[in-house]
Parts: structure tokens; sequence; C-alpha cells
């Protein structure tokens, strides 16, 4: 596999002893259907909307310099080392990260809640675009005027009002009116909106005939989902730039603003986006390596995932805000007046610029249907790890009653799409806001830390280095080692403290939630967060002897490394050995 150096420990042959659990395991057809589903995993609707508004809000231009940063310290280090667990242990994010560190063997558990709470929320983004790309082929689209029976007509401009703050946009009205039919609050739920009951349906059957064959199928899906919105960005790219006053909007989204590095908070958004768009502690890229064959380049692939998704956030940002340069010269106002964060920026002021472009009927179905397929790509791979799971662990007694994995894979989005219905009702909008919250924000940074304890420090720099080599046959670059010793748990140890420190309670624009819906968004964190004490209390239960002896037990790694030269070093890869015949 590959040749020795005078004093370096190179890998001559690598081979597997699979158990029955690897016997029946799949594998991705190719490398090139694993980059795809985690570049489309890792590119998301929060590349189209969230890393445009970081970068103008947080000094321009000058924002790529933390950005870029923290991708190099952070970002990539941590995807190699997911991607490291999953492709060595062959198992999903429960059974790998138990075996690296057993004290904190709950952190496996909870990526899967994570991931799972997560996936019966997203889909409802998807039926956002599906109901928006249904209403995009009418001429005008029914955004763009105040003359429609859900218009209130007293506060509706056609345009933009800019600070009229008792004026609303027609595309805003459209938006919490037509699509939402918002009620006053999380306390008035009302009843459902069947139009979007229909649209999630239709965007859990899209999900479920893309997975139910497994990584087999989600393989072929990903060809086209994962490639197609480019070709989408590129061609709406070389049209904005054509429309007047694009430039002013490029300008504002690119004009470094230096001062802003001395914030310390635009540093914590970029960590923050960083980690966030690439899906550290969803346990998604730990599923989809887990289904690489054993010698597969995780090098190689961290890198590509990480820069097209990078490159997409920058390609996202010339994009709609060439849009908004070219919506503020059609309304006569500052750039600053028209750009939003979050879904009101993808489902309220671009298409209000869609709509004003020539040829809305090509340009407006084109970009709903590529968010669809900038969500879908995220949503498979977070159901996926709900599946992985239910496989690894119960797959014998599951299969005994379902009979079929396409079964199993169709109840598990059954009962997604039930859950996912509250968020399709008239409060439904305050429902989904209440449930990001705490789920994408407060539990994640709560999750990625401890996962990032339990490999860089408890399971060790060296293990994670030994395991890279034992599959590529090369030593793991120094760079990576200092960032998984140092860099990277100190940066996330920072995140979590400023996102202490700077705690807010959820809104949704000037709502503030009463005290009972923040506590049920506190129990929503908990449910996937309850699992780290559990483990750990149950392990040390288990064990035998003192505490510190049951501690030191639960400290100690059951993946262990064999070594022909090094008896006393032991590595078990999940259900299989790897053997490794090394030379000096």
């Amino acid at each position: 596999m590959s040749e020795g150096k005078a004093g370096a420990l190179i890998a001559a042959d690598v081979h597997l002893t699979p158990g029955a659990a690897d016997v029946a395991r799949p594998t991705w057809s190719g490398r090139v259907e694993f980059i795809l589903a985690t570049v489309g995993y890792a590119v998301g609707l929060g590349n189209v909307w969230r890393f445009p508004y970081l970068c103008y809000s947080s000094g321009g231009g000058a924002f790529l310099v933390p950005y870029l940063i923290m991708l190099f310290l952070c970002g990539i280090p941590l995807l190699l080392m997911e991607f490291a667990i999953g492709q060595f242990t062959h198992l999903g994010p429960v059974h790998a990260l138990a075996k690296v560190c057993p004290l904190l063997k709950g952190v496996g558990l909870a990526t899967v809640v994570i991931s799972y709470v997560f996936s019966t929320y997203y889909n409802v983004l998807m039926s956002w675009a599906l109901f928006y790309l249904f209403n995009s082929f009418g001429a005008p689209p029914p955004w763009r005027s105040c003359n429609n029976s859900w218009n209130v007509f007293e506060n509706c401009s056609s345009g933009f009002p800019g600070n009229v703050t008792d004026l609303q946009s027609a595309s805003q009205q459209f938006f919490d009116h037509r699509l939402l039919e918002k009620t006053s609050g999380i306390e008035d739920v009302g009843g459902l909106q069947w139009e979007l009951f229909g649209c999630l349906l239709l965007a859990w059957v899209v999900v479920y005939l893309c997975i139910f064959k497994g990584v087999k199928s989600t393989g072929k899906v990903v060809y086209f989902t994962a490639i197609f919105p480019y070709f989408v960005l590129l061609a709406l790219l070389i049209n904005n730039m054509q429309l007047p006053g694009a430039k002013e909007g490029v300008l504002f989204f690119v004009t470094p603003v230096w001062s802003k590095l001395f914030e310390v908070k635009v540093w914590v958004n970029a960590a923050a986006q960083v980690f966030n768009s690439l899906g550290i502690a969803f346990g998604s890229m730990i599923s989809m390596a887990s289904y690489n064959k054993f010698n597969n380049n995780i090098v190689r692939d961290a890198l590509i995932v990480s820069f097209v998704n990078s490159f997409t956030s920058i390609l996202a940002g010339f994009v709609i805000f060439s849009a908004i340069g070219y919506m503020a010269h059609v309304h006569n106002l500052p750039v600053d007046n028209i750009s939003t964060d979050g879904p009101g920026l993808v489902f309220v002021v671009y298409p209000e610029a869609l709509s004003t472009m020539p040829a809305f009927q090509l340009w407006g179905p084109l970009f709903f249907f590529m968010l669809l397929c900038l969500g879908l790509d995220s949503q498979f791979a977070t159901v996926e790890v709900a599946l992985t799971f239910i496989k690894d662990e119960f797959r014998a007694k599951v299969l005994h009653f379902v009979k079929r994995e396409e079964l199993l894979a169709l109840i598990v989005c059954v009962v997604s799409f039930f859950l996912g219905l509250p968020h399709v009702t008239q409060g439904g909008i305050y429902v989904f806001q209440l449930m990001d919250h705490y789920t994408a924000v407060v539990s994640l940074v709560f999750l990625a830390f401890f996962e990032v304890v339990a490999v860089c420090w408890f399971f060790g720099v060296r293990r994670i280095s030994y395991m890279i080599q034992k599959m590529l046959g090369k030593p793991v670059n120094i760079y990576f080692r200092i960032c998984w010793l140092l860099l990277c748990p100190l940066l996330v140890l920072c995140i979590l403290v400023f996102s202490i420190v700077q705690y807010a309670p959820v809104r949704y624009g000037t709502y503030k939630y009463p005290l009972w819906a923040e506590r049920v968004g506190w129990m929503i964190s908990l449910v996937s967060l309850v699992w780290i004490p559990i483990g750990a209390i149950q392990e040390l239960y288990n064990n035998k002897g003192s505490f510190l002896s049951r501690l030191q037990t639960a400290l100690t790694t059951t993946v262990e490394l064999n070594v022909e030269d090094s008896p006393d070093e032991k590595i078990n890869s999940g259900n299989s050995v790897a053997h490794l015949n090394s030379t000096l």
C-alpha cells in the first residue's frame, strides 16, 4: 500500500477481518458519491441566508479573515476527526463514540437525538420551498401586489418600505398571512394549514424515495441534488450582475470594515458559522463516513468538503447581495434597509427581487427548486443518522418485525412527518423558532464541546493520528495534531462560554415568548443533552471497584491498536479487527 522511509512507521498492507455486522453493512459505490453526499449535507439553506447576513453585518470582506482562520483551525480538523471515527469503526455515532470514550458514550446518543429532532422541523422549510415553487408560476407572482385577499391594505406597500415601521411589503404580507397565516403568538396555535400540510407530506415522500434503499439510493440522488444548485447559483449571478444597482449591493457585501475585527462577537460568529455549516456534532458526518471503505482518503475528502462549502457560501453572498443591490436601486433605498437575517432573506426579500427581474417565470421556479435541493441533501443526512443507529443497535430485533429495511425507513419518515405537524399550524412559525433556537443553537454548542473533549482529550490525539495512519498508510500532518490537541478544544470552549454569557431568550421578531414557552424550549434542549450525564452515571455504576478505578475504566477506550511490532497497542475497529504489517 505504501513504502517506508528510514525512521518512519509506514503501513504496508491493511486487511480487514469483518464481523457479522460488517458483512451486512453497505458501502458507497464510489468515493464521488460520499463526497457529493457530505457536500450536499454541509451546503444547505444556511449558506444562502446566514452567511451573507453575517458577512455584511460583521465587517463585510473583513469577516472573511476570521471565517477562514476558524475554518483552518477548527472546521477542517474536526471534520477530519469525525470522518476518521466513522470510517475506522464502520459504526454510527452512538457505538463509535461509546468505544472512543465510554464515560461520554451519551454524546453519541445525544447526536442521534439532536439530529432526529432537527429533521422533524427542518423539512418544514422544504414545505415552504414547495409552496413558493407552486406559486411562482403565476404572472405576476402573488407576493408582488397588495390586491390580494390576505393583504392588510392599510399598511401594505407594493415595494420595500425602508425604515417606515408602520408599513409592510407585499412580499412580507404574503409570507405572514398567506404562507404562515400567522397568529398573534405561540399561545394561539390555531388549526392546520392544509396546503402546507400537503407540501410537508410531499416533502417527506420525496425524502423517503431518496433514502429507502440506504446509501445505494441516496448515493445516486446526490449526483443531482448536490450539483444542480451550482448551475442555478452561477446562472443567477450572471443574470444579477447585469442589473442596475447590482454593483452597489456586491460592494456593500465585500467592503471591509477592519474595525470589526476587534470585536470578540465577530470571531465567535465566524467560528459558529464554520461549525454549524459543516455539521459538526450532528452525527451525520460520522454516519456517512461509516459506509466508506476502510482505506478511503478522508484527508482529501475533508479538504474538498470544507473548501466547497466555503466557496458556496461566498458565491451565495454575491448572488444574494447583487439582487439586493438591484432592489435597493429599484426602490431608491439604502442596501441596509432591505437586507435581513434568517428565512426572511430567501422567503421575503429574494422573492420580491426575483419578481421584478426580467424573465421571472424562469428565475423564480429555478430559485425555489434550488432551495429544495439544498435542503433535501441536509435532510437525507439527518434522517440517516437515526436509521444508522437503529440498524446498528437493533438490526436483528427490528428486521424480525418489519422484515425489510425499506419498511423501517418508511416508519421513521411517517413518525417524523407527524412530529412536524405542529409547525404547519397557524401558529407554527412560533413553534418552529422555539425548536430551532433550543436545538440548533443551545443544545448543539454544549454537545459539540463534550464531543471534542471526549475525542481530542480523553481518546487522545495519538490514537486519532494512529487510526488515520492505519487507514491511509502515512502519518498525520502536525497541523492536524496541534489543532486537535489545543486549538479546537479552546475554540469550542470559547464559543460555549460566549453563548452562556451572551444568552438571550428566544424571540421571533418583536414577539417575546411567555415564560412557559421558554421552559418548554429548555426541555427540548434536555431531550438530547440529558443522555450525556445518564451515560456517564451508567458507565460508572456498571464498572467495578472504587470510584477512582471506575472512573479510570470509564476513561479507557475500547478502540485498541493491534500493531505487529508493538503488541501492547491494539486497535479493535468496531466489530472488525484491522491488522497492520508495518516496517521501520
